[in-house]
């Protein structure tokens, strides 16, 4: 009996120093075919996402029909890392409601997370086309910033998310189409940065620099910014106006939004093969930020640009 608690104890010590995420499931591959699992969440926070998402399910399970009910219990599932499962949930209540644009928005960004780009276009031009010629409307956030205002609208998140699937793609004409367009929607300064950010990117990368400067022209020192500070201070690099924004004061996604575009800078410059090593090393320094739209860009222009070095054959 002593040898059995003995061996139990070993087995539990054992486990002990088993990562918690090495017994996951994968939520999705990478490009590179690398299985990719739930992103690690501190304990306060995860304590904290799972109320909410008990909230919501309990939301869910007394009105299954309802259109918002479900947009929430997707929203809180995919908090928690579990985008798949989020996924499956917008297509139950899209089953339901198949001329809900909010459905397939929401559905689109999720596509873009688990990197299948074709799934999320198709989604976000279904979503494009349903809020034609109707009012816009503000998206309530739900993990509210530090002022908890709304910083983005629904017609605003469709054709960004549109945009990113296109650029991830490297259509990069689309990818601008579809930022120029979500800028007729951008209200608050917030959105203005983010997909001016983009758009400045892929503007680039169709050599149009003359028109990249010009996308700038709205970006302002006094602009009042809430939440996408890392882009801001790009843009305003971008312009002149402030020091070149690097990674190394950056942390969490915001490291991952100033290295993407450090390393795209050196791709647009020509400079390809340092580029990609750029992004190679942000990859491999934050691979816990997976989901970030600045990783998975990463991601897609190292799967197009890192072009194997053919071996030379030698001479016997």
């Amino acid at each position: 009996m002593v040898v059995c608690r003995w061996i139990a104890c070993i087995a539990l010590t054992a486990l002990s120093w088993i990562p918690a995420n090495a017994q996951q499931q994968p939520e999705t591959l990478s490009l590179f075919g690398k299985p990719l699992v739930n992103p690690p969440i501190a304990a306060d926070r995860r304590r904290s996402l799972e109320a909410d998402l008990a909230a919501a399910r309990a939301a869910y399970d007394a009105h299954p029909e309802d259109a918002d009910a479900a947009i929430w219990l997707g929203r809180r599932t995919a908090y928690l890392g579990r985008f798949g499962e989020a996924i499956e949930i917008y297509t139950r209540a899209i089953e339901l409601h198949p001329d809900e644009p909010r459905l397939y928005r929401h559905r689109g960004h999720r596509y873009i997370t688990l990197r299948k780009f074709d799934l999320a276009i198709r989604d976000l031009r279904k979503a494009a086309d349903l809020i034609e010629g109707k009012p816009d409307q503000a998206e309530p956030d739900g993990q509210p910033n530090a002022r908890n205002v709304p910083t983005s609208t629904l017609d605003s998140n469709i054709y960004y998310h549109l945009g990113l699937a296109y650029y991830l793609k490297g259509e990069f004409a689309d990818a601008a189409n579809a930022y120029r367009k979500c800028l007729e929607f951008s209200t608050s300064p917030d959105m203005l940065v983010a997909a001016t950010t983009w758009l400045y990117m892929a503007l680039q990368r169709l050599g149009l620099k003359d028109d990249a400067e010009r996308a700038l022209n709205p970006i302002r020192p006094d602009m009042d910014v809430i939440e996408n500070q890392a882009y801001y201070r790009l843009l305003m690099s971008y312009k002149g106006l402030a020091s070149p924004a690097t990674s190394t004061s950056a942390t969490g996604v915001d490291a991952v939004t100033v290295g993407y575009a450090r390393a795209n800078a050196s791709i647009t410059g020509g400079r390809i093969e340092e580029g990609v090593k750029q992004l190679k090393s942000l990859m491999d320094k934050h691979a816990d930020q997976w989901p970030a739209f600045g990783f998975i860009a990463a991601e897609a222009d190292v799967v197009r640009l890192d072009k194997p070095k053919k071996k030379q054959s030698g001479k016997d």
